[in-house]
């Protein structure tokens, strides 16, 4: 069977996708999956077994393009798909599988979605609570109850050693004993562990025979370099700023053999919990009950009940108070409990 699949926006939850991918490949081996996907999240699905290729979406998020989207969909109808699953519940998600006369068309109920998708599923959200169970359900029956997350395939990103040691003499980098810091993440610094925590932290680890290697994409690396300038000069020879200067795929790779990673909530989180990188996991305003490190060597430290809709706190540099109030003493013990598995 081949299958297109219609991929989300956002590189976290492309990496939750993989989920699904996994089970449609338990279910029939033979399957041929190909994945309609941003530019940006295609390293990532080049990391994946189960994807035989990664389509490039050249239309923008949140724009209609209605002209464009029936162009690809007509150059896509001649790959013969006989399915299609539309991750994303918006209306113009639908129109490319629907252009591409995909004669089963599989998606949730979104917003007027009616005649584009021809097997439409209501949404229970309380009987699929997590984003990764709604992903996986479109692989199974419409009457199928929700999968428990422990029944679940979870993602699993494919390493490149090659690359690796590529990347480690390309940046100068050596080996040993690196934990890996994701101070970054998107929608604003409320989901932000403060730098000075992180800081802290870094001094923390450094002390104890560590070094730091900081991972995010060019608009962190201003971040990153504030975490390092709160460190000795001795200090940031065990500190190492590689926000903007990796590619995804490097950063996959290093991830992927770092001792550890403390991340706040962001791509970069999902990617160490899909490389098997013991992981602590910061949470503020947002909450885990949806979109949770797929792993089972994730520590969560959150201290604010629930889910706020909060892009910028109060406090200096607009870090949430629920942030701030995370300690590296509380990051200390958590990171402790991998370090010395």
């Amino acid at each position: 069977m081949k299958t297109l699949i219609i991929g989300p926006s956002w590189v976290g939850d492309m990496l939750m996708s993989q989920s699904l991918y996994r089970h449609l490949k338990q279910q029939n081996p033979d399957i041929e999956i190909d994945v309609l996907a941003p530019n940006w999240c295609r390293p990532v699905l080049a990391r994946m077994p189960e994807v035989n290729q990664a389509i490039e979406m050249p239309v923008g998020h949140g724009s209609l393009q209605w002209g464009l989207r029936k162009q690809i969909g007509k150059q896509l109808s001649q790959n013969r798909y006989e399915q299609a699953l539309v991750l994303p519940n918006s209306l113009k998600s639908a129109l490319i599988p629907w252009f591409a006369s995909i004669p089963k068309r599989t998606g949730w109920r979104g917003e007027m979605r009616y005649g584009l998708l021809n097997d439409i599923r209501p949404l229970d959200k309380e009987a699929f609570p997590l984003m990764v169970q709604r992903y996986v359900a479109l692989s199974q029956e419409a009457t199928a109850p929700a999968l428990s997350l422990d029944s679940i395939l979870y993602p699993q990103l494919s390493v490149d050693s090659a690359e690796y040691n590529a990347a480690l003499i390309q940046l100068g980098l050596n080996a040993d004993k690196a934990i890996a810091f994701c101070p970054g993440a998107e929608f604003g610094p409320a989901k932000r562990w403060p730098d000075y925590h992180y800081a802290a932290l870094a001094k923390k680890m450094i002390t104890e025979g560590y070094q730091i290697w900081l991972f995010g994409s060019e608009k962190d690396r201003e971040t990153c370099q504030q975490i390092q300038d709160q460190l000795s000069e001795q200090e940031q020879k065990c500190c190492h700023n590689l926000a903007g200067t990796t590619s995804l795929p490097q950063a996959i790779d290093l991830i992927a053999h770092c001792e550890a990673a403390v991340s706040n909530d962001s791509g970069l989180m999902h990617i160490a919990a899909a490389v098997n990188t013991p992981l602590v996991a910061l949470y503020g305003p947002t909450s885990p009950s949806f979109t949770p490190p797929l792993s089972h060597q994730a520590e969560i430290i959150k201290l604010l009940d629930g889910f706020h809709k909060i892009r910028k706190g109060d406090a200096e540099q607009g870090y949430h108070q629920s942030m701030i109030d995370i300690t590296p003493d509380m990051a200390q013990t958590a990171l402790q409990k991998w370090l010395t598995a």
